[in-house]
C-alpha cells in the first residue's frame, strides 16, 4: 500500500491565503488530523510523512501537543489523547437544537412527503423551534415560534408523558374541545398519555383539528430525558390511521433517534 501522504500541511495555497493566516495553527491541526481509526498509533516519520512536514517540523508539533496535552508519546510512537475531544465539543455545545435538527427534519420531510417539525415545552404550550413544511396545503400553518397546546398535540402528550407526575398537572391547562374528537376529561387523558409512554410514540387524531393527523416521538439527552419532540403531521384522508403508522412511523423513530444521539454529544 502507497505510504503517499495523505494530508497536505500546505494548502490551502499561498496565494490564496490572508494577511492573517496563521502557517504554524496550520500544520499543528495538520498533525491532529494525521491520527484516524486505521492510524491511531504514529512514529514521528509516519507522522512527517502524511502530513508533508519534516521531521524537525513533526517533531516540533509533536512535542507541543504532547506538553499541553492532546498526543501521548510511548516510546517511539504517538497517539492522540482524550483531551483532543475539546476541539470538537466547542463545536458540539455552539450547537442550537434548531441548527442540530435541520438537517435531520429535511431527510425526513422528504422520505414521508409531508411536513414535520420539532418543539419544546414551554407551560401549557408546545414551542415550535424547528419545522420543514411539505406542499401540501392544511389549513394549520405554523412556523418557528409557533404555540399550541400540549394536551391537544402528539408532540406535547409525547412531553406530557415523561413528566414526573407532580410536574404534570402545571403543563396540562384547560381542556377544551377544539373538535369533536379532541379528549377533554382528564382521566381519560392520563389514561392515554401511559400509552403513549408505553408504546414510545404518540398519535393525535383529529383532535386539533379535523383532517389533521400526526405522530411524534421523544427527543431524548445523554440521561434519557426527554426535553424536545419531533413528530410529522398528515391528512387523515391520506389513509387509515393504521397504514400511515406502519408506512411513517419507523422514519419518525429512527430520526428521533438520530436527533437524540447528537443532543447526547454536546448536551
Amino acid at each position: 500500500m502507497s505510504e503517499a501522504p495523505v494530508i497536505s500541511a500546505d494548502t490551502p495555497a499561498e496565494a490564496e491565503r490572508s494577511a492573517g493566516f496563521v502557517q504554524s495553527l496550520e500544520r499543528g491541526l495538520a498533525v491532529i488530523r494525521a491520527f484516524d481509526a486505521e492510524h491511531s498509533r504514529l512514529t514521528l516519520s509516519e507522522v512527517a510523512r502524511r502530513t508533508g512536514l519534516t521531521r524537525a517540523a513533526a517533531r516540533r508539533f509533536l512535542h507541543t501537543l504532547v506538553e499541553i496535552g492532546y498526543v501521548d508519546a510511548d516510546g517511539r510512537l504517538f497517539s492522540l489523547r482524550p483531551r483532543v475531544l475539546e476541539l470538537g465539543y466547542a463545536y458540539l455545545s455552539s450547537i442550537s437544537l434548531p441548527e442540530l435538527c435541520r438537517v435531520h427534519l429535511e431527510r425526513l420531510a422528504t422520505r414521508v412527503d409531508e411536513s414535520v417539525s420539532v418543539s419544546v415545552l414551554d407551560g401549557t404550550d408546545v414551542v415550535y423551534v424547528a419545522r420543514v413544511a411539505s406542499s401540501r396545503i392544511m389549513s394549520v400553518d405554523l412556523g418557528v415560534g409557533a404555540r399550541l397546546p400540549t394536551y391537544v398535540t402528539s408532540m406535547g402528550r409525547v412531553m406530557l408523558a415523561w413528566l414526573p407526575p407532580d410536574q404534570l398537572e402545571e403543563h396540562l391547562g384547560e381542556l377544551r374541545p377544539l373538535t369533536r374528537y379532541t379528549i377533554t376529561d382528564r382521566d381519560q387523558l392520563v389514561d392515554e398519555l401511559g400509552k403513549v409512554r408505553a408504546q414510545g410514540w404518540a398519535m393525535v387524531d383529529e383532535e386539533l383539528e379535523e383532517g389533521l393527523r400526526s405522530i411524534a416521538a421523544p427527543i431524548r439527552d445523554r440521561s434519557g430525558g426527554v426535553v424536545a419532540a419531533v413528530n410529522m403531521s398528515t391528512a387523515a384522508r391520506r389513509g387509515p390511521a393504521a397504514a400511515i403508522i406502519a408506512e411513517m412511523l419507523p422514519h419518525l423513530l429512527a430520526t428521533a433517534a438520530a436527533i437524540s444521539a447528537d443532543v447526547a454529544a454536546l448536551r
